[in-house]
């Protein structure tokens, strides 16, 4: 199934923790800090809770781990702006270690044509060709 993203970057497939159901004060207290903390980390862009047609903000569970994780950072000495760069960065190696592991399928399900041969001598998994010995199968 194709997943769409809202705009925050959540896929569809993920609705269980990014379904904003908490109002600032829960959220708050779930999180271990005060609401107006919240408004802080919220100006700041470390999160972006969804907003009501009313305008309220409300908060995910993604949310609450992201609020907790910023306290413990906070707490471990780092300023919000070193907080906010440790997220994107967390974030972004997330990006890329699922872009790796992308590759890394694609690579293994097919063979790769060696550069500059004229001859159709490709690389293949091994495993395509015998079975490696350790599997006892002959």
């Amino acid at each position: 199934m194709g997943e769409r993203e809202d705009r925050r970057g959540a896929r569809s497939g993920d609705r269980g923790a990014r379904r904003a159901v908490y109002i600032i004060s829960v959220a708050a207290e779930l999180a271990g800090v005060h609401p107006q903390t919240l408004r802080i980390y919220e100006q700041k862009g470390l999160v972006r809770p969804h907003r009501t047609r009313g305008n309220t903000r409300r908060y995910s569970e993604e949310d609450i781990d992201r609020l907790r994780r910023v306290q413990a950072l906070t707490q471990g000495g780092v300023n919000l702006a070193g907080v906010k760069r440790i997220i994107e960065l967390e974030e972004e190696l997330e990006r890329l270690s699922e872009r790796v592991r992308e590759l890394t399928q694609q690579l293994e399900e097919r063979a790769i044509p060696m550069p500059g041969s004229r001859v159709s001598v490709q690389i293949v998994p091994v495993e395509s060709l015998m079975p490696p010995p350790w599997d006892g199968a002959r």
